[in-house]
């Protein structure tokens, strides 16, 4: 007899993008075409000096246990980024190293959150953030991101928290917003740090898409003063520089907090590979022109989607402010289908040619408050970007289809139209 797994395993669903993204390679694999826009991952290489000294590190057999917090190089390469690029007064002392991002959702969860505390989260909002906080027994206090706020923050929702929550403890900020694309602005955590300064709350903020800034420029709630004692800012290398399978982030917050982290990594994973910390170090400080010019092809993909997108009736997206994403609503054309925006994204990959399919999520994947929206990543090739947009106003044109996709699956049928 299996031995029962606990309330919380049970409760855990896989992030959606990685089940869609499971789903298009099967498809792939039996001979249809796929353009995938699901999964958040960089078409392009690694840049140059991370690669060779990657190699380089393996041939010298880096390859042994290191500090918890990171190897020291590292750490102050890591510092002297943040200090330069974002204004973070940060030392060797305030960095922590891990494998990417999201590890640092845990941590921070662990860090501060007890049994009943209640945690600000905007949505739509990351799929991992809710089973993090779950973890400690937290409770996740929802506030929704609005298009027509440009998907940032409102500061009285935060007020709101804080003045009618019982237990208020933690705010979760990401931003460039995924799956959105909203951007805090630098007036915004201004606003935020003056309202929070003090007070027992901390913030994670979360800032994977650092360099995907198309209008303004990125901005850290952890450069406001007084905040990297109640706030953890979190990086990673998977989306600047293109390295998400060498599994490389770190994180910036006060030493006391840094400290509390550490023995977090040193009683779960040990330690960051050295080697792949040596990858990173050379990327930071030598690969930066690089990162640019990768970045700028970004936005040319986004702006290529976007457009397209807005030219499609029942399509609004936001002119692109951030990330590699493109978030448009589509209520119009569910509530005209009568399919839910989930079922309209496995539709669009499944059901609405048999030779050919486009990989997207449903906002819902987001969390209820991205219902009737559509989340599209620009990590294909443009001539596949424009196939993609060329195919949208055929599949949508299909009735039979539609109607065959909703009798076949009647849990993606729209019960209530979308407001």
């Amino acid at each position: 007899m299996t031995v029962a797994l606990s309330e919380f395993a049970n409760s855990l669903t896989a992030e959606s993008a990685f089940t869609v993204l499971a789903i298009a390679k099967q498809l792939k694999a039996a001979g249809k075409d796929v353009v995938e826009l699901e999964i958040g991952d960089s078409p392009f290489h690694s840049p140059a000096n991370a690669r060779s000294t990657g190699q380089q590190a393996i041939a010298d057999n880096v390859s042994h246990y290191c500090p918890s917090p990171g190897i020291p190089e590292f750490r102050e390469a890591a510092a002297a980024f943040v200090r330069t690029e974002f204004g973070i007064p940060a030392t060797i002392e305030n960095i922590a190293v891990g494998p990417g991002a999201k590890i640092f959702e845990q941590f921070f969860c662990e860090s501060f959150l007890n049994p009943g505390d209640g945690v600000l989260v905007f949505s739509p909002h990351f799929p991992t953030y809710p089973p993090n906080i779950a973890r400690r027994g937290a409770r996740m206090v929802l506030k929704p991101l609005r298009q027509e706020h440009g998907f940032r923050p409102q500061l009285a929702d935060i007020e709101d928290f804080l003045n009618d929550d019982p237990a208020p403890k933690a705010i979760f900020l990401n931003s460039p917003h995924n799956p959105t694309g909203g951007v805090t602005t630098e007036q915004d955590l201004r606003d935020i740090a003056d309202l929070i300064r003090g007070k027992d709350i901390a913030v994670l903020s979360d800032e994977p898409y650092c360099h995907m800034v198309w209008s303004g420029e990125h901005h850290s709630l952890a450069a406001q003063p007084g905040m990297l004692e109640q706030c953890v800012a979190a990086y990673t290398f998977s989306k600047s520089y293109s390295m998400s399978g060498w599994r490389l982030g770190f994180c910036v917050s006060s030493p006391k907090i840094i400290e509390a982290i550490s023995l977090m990594i040193n009683t779960s994973i040990s330690c960051t590979p050295p080697l792949v910390q040596l990858a990173g170090k050379a990327a930071l400080q030598n690969d930066s022109a690089e990162r640019d010019e990768v970045m700028l092809k970004f936005r040319a993909k986004v702006e290529l989607l976007t457009e397209g997108l807005n030219q499609i009736e029942g399509f609004h997206a936001l002119d692109p402010t951030g990330t590699f994403y493109v978030f448009p609503d589509v209520a119009p054309i569910c509530n005209r289908l009568g399919i839910t925006s989930h079922g309209l994204a496995l539709y669009l990959l499944q059901g609405a040619d048999d030779n050919f399919g486009i990989a997207c999520l449903g906002g819902e994947c987001f969390g209820e408050a991205g219902r009737g929206f559509l989340r599209f990543s620009c990590a294909e090739p443009d001539e596949r970007l424009q196939q993609a947009l060329d195919f949208l106003p055929v599949a949508l044109s299909r009735n039979e289809r539609i109607a065959d996709w909703l009798a076949q699956h009647p849990d993606t049928r729209l019960q209530a139209p979308y407001s």
